[in-house]
């Protein structure tokens, strides 16, 4: 119980510090509230678009029965409604980090800052470092995918699934969540690969979960979503320098000891 009320302690931390500095807060809430009304007006224009966007995508109906037509085209226009809010939703976090990514990493420092015991940024040209960002986004939104698909055929086991299906969401939604949060951080230690945040988060998984579980959660109602971001930003922070060890103190020549 400790590591997981540890885990939230966390948030609430990355709380406390933004509301020293309510500009970085309301600044650091800008590209969640950006990315959601993009999402929201593709949405709304999806819907209002979906009847020529489908009639054009099944030609091969024009001259059905106005009975099959409608269903197969009615069908096809849920599913497309469903999928895509879908993707909105297993996306939101990803793109939004992306978009803020910039004002998520000063967020970053600061904490690092005021805890001491910053590193120093890696050696990455902007390139490697954009292309390397992109390529691991569409992996979590692949893989976030896979796990949503898979919550819903479990949740449609009676009584099992009912319970299984919000379990496993909350669990792996979150650890995914997780992955990305801590990303800055670890960059900022030289620590690139997906592989590397998820055997170190993996060493501590009741604190990880403590703190990526309540945050996903938070993170799925749209208002306070906006308000979360940065907060989440500032725990998985500090989150990080739980997980990984500090870099030992520099050795001084025997010289300068005397």
């Amino acid at each position: 119980m400790r590591e997981i009320f540890g885990g939230f302690g966390h948030l609430l931390r990355g709380v406390g510090i933004l509301l020293k500095r309510p500009r970085l807060f309301l600044l650091g809430a800008l590209p969640a509230v950006f990315v959601w009304l993009v999402f929201l007006g593709l949405f709304v224009a999806l819907v209002f678009n979906i009847e020529d966007l489908v009639g054009w995508a099944t030609p091969f109906a024009s001259d059905w029965d106005d009975l099959w037509q409608g269903l197969v085209r009615g069908g096809i226009s849920v599913v497309a409604l469903v999928g895509a809010f879908l993707v909105f939703v297993v996306s939101f976090t990803t793109v939004t980090l992306a978009v803020g990514a910039p004002v998520y990493d000063k967020i970053g420092e600061l904490v690092e800052e005021e805890l001491g015991g910053a590193p120093e940024e890696p050696d990455e040209s902007l390139t490697a470092s954009v292309l390397r960002a992109i390529r691991q986004s569409v992996v979590i939104v692949l893989v976030s995918l896979a796990v949503t698909l898979l919550v819903f055929l479990i949740g449609l086991v009676p009584f099992v699934g009912w319970i299984a299906g919000p379990v496993l969401a909350a669990v792996t939604g979150g650890w995914l969540l997780g992955i990305e949060l801590v990303a800055n951080a670890f960059d900022r230690r030289g620590l690139l690969r997906l592989k590397d945040r998820h055997r170190s988060m993996s060493t501590r998984r009741l604190r990880v979960l403590g703190f990526t579980v309540p945050t996903y959660f938070l993170l799925a109602v749209p208002f306070l979503a906006v308000v979360v971001f940065p907060a989440a930003t500032a725990g998985a922070t500090m989150l990080a320098r739980d997980l990984l060890p500090a870099a030992p103190p520099e050795t001084q020549p025997e010289n300068e000891k005397a």
